[in-house]
């Protein structure tokens, strides 16, 4: 089986939540996760909460923003899409929005509540959705960032989701409706990393269900080129890696770490370390 350690198939960032911003690692590891945060790897959450008078407000018991938070921090292209709200319910959204955003790496929990916060006053605006259903991701919530993915593409999301589809389909324990998405149309006119995040995905799926050789072969189709870098790169030389090491193939998946680490300029895997153990 494919080793479960934190770094498996390569961690994949979230995007962040409605175009927030925000940096710091991803979490990754669970359940041959390629780049999903884990379940109950998320801390506890607990945020002070607004007065009486605000909840009532917003219908929920949102936390309280920090007084820094502006929503100018939110991106135009987000902000644009709240223009349907009175100027006071689109800033107190746009503020949880970049507060989602802020806290998604260090307590996803605490994300959580103020995405769902912003979803309260903003229930139909895909950007808000997809808020929602990234915090939840990274609290390893798959059935609910499941919801509100595909919430997010009725409603008209600008992102690419599919991938997050894919690998939440996995974390409901469907990883053969991973696969089928990724043999979808719409996976077909995927590029780029949005390709190659769904190749993890589909991998991690075949991994699932013990299918390593196929693994393999969606991870090699095409070959990964070991010159590029970044953190997508990093990932997918870190999953074909995995996978090798899984089929017995120690000196080629010490190469594919090695490829791993020289890509992994962000240091989103643990690429070294497994140099260093396999070495």
């Amino acid at each position: 089986m494919v080793d479960d350690r934190q770094g498996n198939s390569g961690g994949r960032p979230p995007r962040r939540p409605a175009g927030s911003g925000g940096g710091g690692r991803d979490r990754r590891g669970g359940n041959n996760a390629p780049y999903r945060s884990g379940p109950g790897r998320a801390r506890p959450a607990q945020p002070q909460h607004a007065s009486d008078g605000q909840n009532a407000a917003e219908g929920v018991n949102a936390p309280v923003i920090p007084s820094t938070i502006e929503a100018k921090q939110l991106s135009p292209e987000i902000r644009g899409e709240l223009t349907t709200l009175d100027k006071s319910t689109a800033d107190t959204v746009a503020r949880h929005l970049v507060a989602a955003g802020e806290l998604l790496d260090e307590d996803p929990q605490a994300a959580l509540e103020h995405a769902q916060a912003a979803r309260a006053r903003s229930g139909r605006i895909a950007a808000v959705r997809e808020a929602v259903g990234i915090a939840a991701y990274q609290c390893g919530d798959w059935a609910q960032a499941l919801s509100e993915f595909r919430a997010a593409r009725r409603m008209g999301s600008k992102s690419q989701l599919l991938p997050l589809i894919a690998d939440c389909e996995r974390g409901v324990g469907r990883p053969e409706r991973a696969i089928e998405l990724a043999r979808s149309p719409e996976a077909a006119e995927l590029t780029g990393d949005d390709a190659d995040e769904l190749r993890i995905v589909a991998a991690g799926a075949r991994a699932d269900l013990g299918q390593l050789e196929q693994a393999l072969v969606v991870l090699s189709t095409p070959q990964p080129d070991p010159t590029r870098t970044g953190s997508t790169a990093a990932r997918l030389f870190y999953a074909y890696a995995e996978t090798l090491l899984a089929l017995e193939r120690r000196g080629d998946a010490l190469q594919w770490f090695l490829h791993a680490a020289e890509a992994d300029i962000d240091g989103v895997t643990d690429a070294e370390d497994r140099v260093g153990e396999l070495g």
